[in-house]
């Protein structure tokens, strides 16, 4: 059985989107003759956790650990809730404090490429020695944070290994990059670091057309893609949600803040008093506190219910339930690249999907040649409030069903047997 070690950064009890992927391909990659073991930090900075998800990890599996040295700390002693929503991805661009603008410039040129740097130098001299005395020849590291790219590079630069550089989300193409105040210099290091792990790494590894697009760019190295997917068996019959229930799961960012939806299920609610008394928009996750705003301005208090950051199995069965699930992505040519894992369980939950994001986006591409849902970017007003409509009315029926395609190649089973051929294809 071939042995790999994966360098990541979040592991259970980490909570969000950014532990699933490596959580589930490790829970697979024995089925297909590939022994992981897995890198993690020993004290991280989780701003949210997920107690659940540790019960997924495979027995037996070797889980390695070493302390971090995080700056977050520093920004703990002014303001915790600043810093937990920073952490979050929260931030907030129309009226930062003195304190979040310092912060965020700290954040962008201080520790290049991340806050996780100093995790890099103990973490090249633990890993040196424990491959050579376990034989192992292959390594992965997952970003964000970039800063295990880094310890990729270095240990590179010392052994004689095969390395996966697997990106979870671009990196200095994503939206919050601008949102960094970098200075030139910084700006031009990022790029110099990323132009440098990605002529290094024997092979990339990519979760959407697009970034791959982007990287060909820069880099002559095979470039794979392998999205992100579902653990769950698809059903068919279920008990839904009396109430015509439209539901968002994860979080909702200040700039994920589509006023025009608001406006048009406001103006829904107003011209039909069986809507108003039917629907109900659940949020599930961190909410921004300008989306909650935005909500009460256009009156939607009585109609929404927001339940808070919950668990992954919570999540799971609210999203089993719903009528109708709600995926918004920033209207940004940088978020055309961005498939947010969510998108793959709303898929398998055979519920329709309601998405909104900018033109000519992978979601769009996807949710179309699975007949999932339907896609809309910020300029089709009039379009979606006649398929909300259609879609309540056909709940009104009790007619509001899919018939999807193709789902099933993106079960997280399917999706490691993938990666288990990339690993064991020799360089």
């Amino acid at each position: 059985m071939k042995k790999v070690l994966i360098i990541t950064y979040y592991w259970p009890p980490a909570g969000g989107p950014g532990v699933q992927r490596w959580l589930k391909f490790v829970k697979y990659l024995r089925n297909f003759d590939v022994e992981p073991v897995v890198f993690v930090p020993e004290n991280p900075h989780y701003p949210m956790q997920d107690d659940s998800l540790k019960n997924e990890i495979p027995k037996g599996i070797t889980v390695l650990k070493i302390p971090i040295k995080e700056p977050y700390f520093l920004a703990n002693i002014f303001s915790k809730k600043k810093t937990k929503a920073i952490s979050s991805g929260i931030i907030n661009t129309r009226k930062p404090s003195i304190l979040e603008k310092l912060f965020l410039w700290i954040r962008g040129n201080v520790f290049i490429p991340d806050a996780r740097i100093l995790w890099v130098k103990p973490s090249v001299a633990y890993l040196s020695k424990y491959l050579i005395s376990e034989n192992i020849d292959t390594i992965i590291t997952s970003g964000p944070p970039h800063s295990l790219h880094i310890i990729g590079l270095k240990l590179q630069e010392k052994l004689p290994i095969k390395w996966i550089a697997d990106f979870r989300d671009p990196w200095t193409s994503i939206g919050y990059h601008r949102k960094l105040r970098l200075t030139n210099y910084a700006k031009k290091k990022h790029e110099r670091l990323e132009a440098k792990v990605l002529q290094a790494a024997d092979v990339i590894l990519v979760t959407s057309p697009t970034t791959k697009k982007q990287f060909e760019i820069l880099t002559d190295k095979p470039i794979e893609v392998i999205t992100n997917g579902f653990d769950f068996k698809i059903e068919t019959e279920k008990s839904l949600d009396a109430k015509f229930t439209i539901s968002h799961i994860g979080s909702l960012l200040s700039e994920r803040n589509p006023e025009f939806l608001w406006r048009i299920l406001f103006q829904l609610i107003q011209e039909n008093t069986d809507f108003s008394e039917d629907f109900e928009l659940q949020l599930a996750g961190v909410i921004s506190e300008e989306v909650l705003a935005s909500l009460h301005l256009f009156g939607m208090d009585k109609n929404v219910r927001n339940l808070g950051y919950i668990s992954h199995q919570e999540a799971l069965l609210l999203l089993h339930k719903s009528q109708v699930l709600l995926l918004i992505e920033i209207d940004s040519i940088e978020t055309r690249s961005i498939i947010p894992g969510k998108l793959f369980e709303y898929m398998a939950a055979n519920r329709p999907i309601l998405a909104i994001g900018p033109r000519e986006s992978d979601i769009e591409k996807i949710i179309n040649a699975t007949k999932t849902g339907c896609f809309f970017d910020y300029n089709k007003e009039e379009e979606l409030k006649e398929t909300i409509l259609f879609w309540y009315n056909t709940y009104k029926n009790k007619k509001l069903f899919l018939n999807p395609v193709g789902v099933e190649t993106y079960s997280r089973k399917n999706l490691t047997e993938k990666l288990s051929l990339l690993l064991k294809k020799k360089v």
